[in-house]
């Protein structure tokens, strides 16, 4: 934990080059924990002061913003995307170049993309590539995930020279992919154990592959072949059971664990019930800009394109209040992060499914508009303050990866990565006027609050007032070191967590019966859905009008049941001890009493 120094009172600055000297004036700083008034002052690339403008004196030749009326942030780091990453066939659209591009028009200037090798590929190799790739394009600073695709003596030595000589400490394992990534449960134990011995971060994709694999094989023999396919075979409590499998092998090895794409509510509940089930340790979420700003119901009867466009996986779920639930776990920290899972395919390559959903290269856009989606969807609707705003876009991810206080604050010593931000300004999001090279934009036509008028990547003025000045190549490798304090403190006892401090009583009589009968409840809130084989096999009614289900086929989802529609959930926020809380709530459980946790 780092705090800003205090400034030298009335001492000049020493200048040396004048290239890359900018003082921000009259605006208000918000880092994570704290917002108020200074002037910020950077210098080859570094921020030299942060304070009052009484106790600094700039001469001349300097870049002056006046900064009235705006706030001054850290830039954002998005922690999850896929540059031209090659799927299914295809390669994402969006290379290293296009992709920074507009993450920095978009606000965010830190990405960290995911190295993905090919079953039985050496990982060193994979890496060597996405550097080949990144190094010469990226237009903002970066840093690498690996994924674990397949399991041998040769990967367990490869994550040791990764995580000491190449500067990778988080690595992604697949819960589903049969076939292609998946890891059964026993290599799951291994590489986890082996990922605590490094002090390094395992990530997962939750999702039973076993599950979507079967699914897959009936829908299909019953000619559901269409993008809505892609939804039916991997629907909520598929998701949602690989989370709380995960979650309890991370415990088993004592290794703590990143939740990447959160994306409907039953995973969030599990995600925020092993939180308060191991007080804060292990585990921690993402959920993505896709899941905050759309879902699936923009997708009812619009056509293949329309409707390809918007499959990733997880898949965006057709109850529209999980928008607003996975916000409100942001709010409330049972999730901690938004990434964008930034991977974009143009529409001739989203045509690869056609006649078949599994053929659809997965993936949607984001990495440009995630900043300005949390902010409407947070912010200005009342569920984030700015401070928390920055935290879940910026602040977490810098110190779960270990680069903060480097990235991710505005403070004496920090990168100069900034956005000045207009907090009342508008946009209006369009594939016409966005800067991804994707010809498709699953938030076409919302009008969102928060427009960045300034972005800074290590000092340099990339972005200004609509006007995106990026250099090809200026971004650089960041290294991610192991045992971040962040997330290793809080295992080995050295802090205590927030769960932990919320919760003192409970610490000392070693339980907290009132916490655990609430979670108890929590199975009657989830509804129950019923399987694929009950619908394929016709024993459940036809799929009402504006269902999910486009495909001409006899057979369909039920309407209030498999697409959760009819969901009964939702948050109040009550106030204890002191601060807000999420109580998730029941309106009409089964015997008519209502239930909730904290």
């Amino acid at each position: 934990m780092s705090t800003s120094p205090k400034p030298v009172k009335k001492v000049p600055i020493h200048l040396q080059s004048a290239a890359n000297r900018v003082y921000i004036k009259n605006g208000e700083i918000v880092n994570h924990d704290k917002s108020f008034k200074a002037d910020v002052y950077i210098e080859d690339g570094i921020i030299k002061f942060v304070g009052p403008p009484s106790e600094i004196t700039i001469p001349g030749g300097v870049r002056t913003i006046d900064a009235s009326g705006l706030l001054i942030i850290p830039g954002g780091i998005d922690p999850h995307t896929h540059m031209q990453l090659p799927f299914g066939g295809a390669v994402a659209v969006d290379d290293f170049y296009h992709g920074t591009k507009a993450a920095v028009a978009g606000g965010t200037t830190m990405i960290i993309d995911f190295v993905l090798p090919n079953k039985h590929e050496s990982m060193i190799e994979a890496y060597d590539k996405w550097r080949s790739w990144a190094d010469p394009k990226v237009c903002c600073d970066y840093g690498l995930h690996v994924g674990i695709t397949w399991w041998s003596k040769s990967v367990s030595e490869e994550l040791g020279i990764l995580c000491k000589e190449l500067g990778v400490n988080s690595f992604k394992t697949f819960m589903a992919y049969k076939g292609l990534y998946q890891l059964n449960d026993s290599d799951l134990l291994d590489v986890f154990e082996r990922i605590r011995q490094l002090n390094g971060v395992a990530m997962v994709h939750a999702e039973n592959g076993d599950i979507i694999a079967k699914n897959t094989q009936r829908l299909l023999s019953e000619g559901i072949n269409g993008p809505e396919g892609h939804e039916l075979s991997r629907p909520e409590e598929v998701e949602a059971e690989a989370v709380h499998r995960a979650c309890v092998l991370a415990h088993q090895s004592d290794c703590p664990l990143y939740v990447v794409h959160v994306m409907s509510k039953s995973a969030g509940i599990e995600l925020a019930r092993a939180r308060q089930r191991y007080r804060g340790r292990y585990i921690m979420g993402e959920t993505l800009a896709a899941a905050l700003g759309t879902d699936a119901t923009c997708c009812f009867h619009m056509g293949y394109e329309h409707e390809a466009a918007h499959v990733l996986s997880p898949p965006l779920r057709p109850d529209p209040t999980t928008r607003e639930f996975l916000m409100k776990l942001l709010a409330n920290d049972d999730l901690q992060l938004t990434g964008s899972d930034n991977c974009t395919f143009n529409k001739d390559q989203k045509a690869k499914g056609k006649g078949d959903f599994t053929k659809i290269p997965n993936g949607v856009n984001g990495v440009e508009d995630r900043m300005s989606l949390v902010w409407e969807k947070g912010v200005q609707a009342g569920l984030l303050d700015p401070c928390r705003f920055v935290a879940v876009t910026s602040t977490n991810a810098a110190k779960i990866f270990n680069i903060y206080p480097q990235k991710g604050r505005i403070a004496v010593g920090s990168d100069a990565d900034i956005v000045i931000w207009n907090p009342n300004a508008t946009r209006t999001i369009s594939k016409d006027t966005h800067h991804q090279a994707c010809d498709f934009n699953i938030f076409e036509g919302m009008t969102v609050h928060g427009v960045c008028e300034f972005v800074l990547v290590r000092g340099r003025i990339c972005a200004e007032r609509g006007q995106v000045r990026v250099a090809e190549g200026f971004g650089r490798f960041i290294p991610t070191p192991v045992r971040p304090p962040f997330v290793y403190d809080i295992i080995e006892g050295k802090v205590q967590s927030a769960v932990q401090e919320d919760h003192p009583e409970e610490r000392q009589n070693g339980g907290g019966n009132s916490v655990a009968k609430k979670f108890a409840e929590l199975d009657i809130q989830i509804p129950i859905q019923e399987p694929i084989s009950a619908m394929l096999a016709g024993n459940l009614a036809m799929p009402a009008e504006g269902s999910l289900c486009s495909t001409p086929s006899v057979h369909g989802r039920v309407d209030g049941k498999h697409d959760m529609q009819q969901s009964s959930f939702s948050i109040s926020e009550e106030l204890d001890r002191g601060g807000v809380r999420a109580c998730i709530k029941v309106k009409n459980p089964p015997g008519g009493k209502s239930s909730g946790f904290w």
